[in-house]
């Protein structure tokens, strides 16, 4: 590497070849975004050229391993990481100006890659990713606090502007799709419809509805605001609607915890999950500590009463 393009004295010497690279790369993908967001026929072709910009700025950066997302390939040999990367979430955003970004959890490299991989998200080394909007912003973690990252563009620095992110303890929003709603487990679903029954519910509040369709996004918008993001998935039919457990959640959970929040799988902390396989998909919920424990406390509740709990107001129900 020439020039550093990310600030280092906060990060921890052995990860700064990495995620110096990581940084590079980043800027280089930023200058494509805007550029993409002209062209309403870019979101494929950018996604093959951020990987392209990735598997270009990666080598040298001490990764033994490295998984975009279709299937682990080596690097060097003697690395000492290896790095589970989205190279662009969400790409079909930049044709309605909406955010995208990276996603991206390194490890400590073992001999074989699902050693490397397969691993609980709790040692993940570092943890963040890169969102691309008005501004170009990096959130990482290195197991001490969440860092904040903005890019300079006129220097093409990422400048430290907050070395410790807390996340706001309590906003009444929450983010899901609600089109999978008759795919919902029954207590996402009783979560949800008492959360819509407004100040006239059990919950006493007006809640806000939020789905930005970009998980980075919507990940960015709770650190910054607080909330609660469910992705629920549902029945075998909907299966595929859940997250990946290695790329998606485990990068998200360690910066929601680091930051104040909790993240589950609906029930168990996603922090002590141990990966079966790198394409496992996970339920995921994520956001402020109290409102994910309450989803939990909805599944660990008798059938008969979760279904008391919303049987008779649900705004989808008859």
């Amino acid at each position: 590497m020439t020039a550093e393009r990310m600030e280092s004295a906060e990060i921890p010497a052995q990860l700064r070849p990495a995620m110096q690279a990581l940084a590079s790369g980043s800027v280089a993908l930023a200058g494509l975004v805007r550029r993409a967001s002209t062209d309403p026929r870019a979101p494929a072709r950018l996604e093959r050229e951020a990987a392209a910009v990735f598997t270009h700025a990666l080598p040298g950066a001490g990764l033994r391993w490295l998984d975009m997302g279709n299937g682990p390939a080596g690097l060097d040999p003697q690395g000492g990481f290896a790095l589970a990367l989205t190279p662009l979430d969400a790409s079909a955003n930049i044709g309605i100006e909406l955010a995208t970004g990276t996603l991206f959890s390194l490890h400590a490299a073992a001999d074989t890659a699902a050693e490397s991989f397969l691993r609980p998200p709790s040692e993940q080394l570092a943890a963040g990713y890169v969102i691309h909007g008005p501004r170009c912003m990096m959130m990482v973690s290195f197991g001490d606090g969440v860092q904040h990252y903005l890019l300079d563009p006129d220097a093409q620095v990422f400048r430290l502007v907050n070395r410790r992110l807390r996340m706001p303890e309590c906003a009444f929003e929450f983010a899901i799709d609600v089109a999978h709603y008759r795919h919902w487990p029954r207590p996402v679903r009783a979560y949800i419809d008492d959360c819509l029954a407004g100040s006239d519910g059990p919950r006493k509040k007006n809640f806000a509805m939020r789905w930005l369709a970009s998980l980075v996004a919507e990940t960015h918008r709770i650190l910054m605001h607080g909330g609660v993001f469910l992705q629920p998935g549902g029945d075998a039919r909907d299966a595929a609607s859940r997250l990946r457990l290695v790329h998606d959640c485990a990068p998200i959970a360690r910066l929601i915890e680091e930051a104040g929040g909790r993240a589950t799988d609906l029930c168990e902390p996603v922090l002590g999950l141990r990966p079966a396989g790198l394409d496992q998909r996970i339920p995921f919920a994520f956001g402020s500590t109290e409102k994910v424990a309450r989803i939990a406390a909805y599944h660990d509740l008798p059938e008969p009463e979760v279904s008391a709990l919303f049987g008779h107001r649900g705004l989808f129900r008859a």
